[in-house]
């Protein structure tokens, strides 16, 4: 499909590089901006601009945020006795969407992969374990995918967790095997973190 305008191909070049969106997709988006009002279509290009400069990682959970520490982090309701692990931020966004989750979090960045190159030392674990040893962590969750890679980063963290004084738990298994947090209902992933059980006998259970 030929584009008549550099701009436009420029455009839809670049919608085309976001996961799921073919060509068309990519055209009518861009198609899409072009009906804008200028000054909304200059807005939106600005707040893409000010995502790439300016948005930061929490310097304590990893969150995304505007500045050095998230809102999460600094909320003063939160329970900082509990921190819920989580693979990404989809994922703590779909926990936060059920309300049923009033702890801390920590972002690792992605899962233990060997086949995809990821091993413990590409994701955020020593700052999990500087968080962990502090007196005030009492419970940490394990909410990762319920996934072969998920469950290796489970056992990993567990056997480096494991000698300190601190409860380790898992989601309970209303998430199906091989989902993604982000996949699972609001409802059944409200269950899951309400019900957790201990990350021990869950491991034994599925072993």
């Amino acid at each position: 499909m030929e584009i008549p305008s550099k701009l436009l191909e420029q455009t839809v070049s670049f919608f085309e590089t976001l996961p799921g969106v073919g060509r068309k997709t990519a055209l009518r988006y861009a198609l899409e901006i072009l009906k804008l009002p200028e000054s909304d279509a200059v807005a939106f290009g600005n707040s893409i601009a000010s995502l790439a400069k300016e948005l930061t990682f929490c310097k304590t959970c990893h969150n995304v945020s505007d500045d050095h520490e998230c809102q999460i982090c600094k909320h003063p309701k939160r329970d900082r006795t509990t921190i819920c692990v989580v693979e990404d931020l989809r994922d703590l966004l779909a926990l936060e969407s059920t309300s049923q989750y009033t702890g801390l979090y920590h972002v690792l960045g992605g899962v233990i992969s060997p086949l995809d190159g990821v091993g413990p030392a590409d994701l955020n674990i020593d700052s999990l374990m500087a968080r962990a040893e502090q007196d005030e962590v009492k419970e940490i969750i394990f909410a990762l995918p319920a996934t072969m890679e998920g469950d290796t980063t489970n056992f990993f963290l567990f056997k480096k967790l494991s000698s300190l004084d601190i409860t380790l738990t898992s989601l309970a298994r209303g998430v199906a095997i091989g989902n993604e947090l982000q996949y699972t209902d609001e409802l059944t992933l409200g269950r899951s973190i309400v019900g957790r059980l201990p990350y021990e006998s869950s491991f034994k259970s599925n072993h």
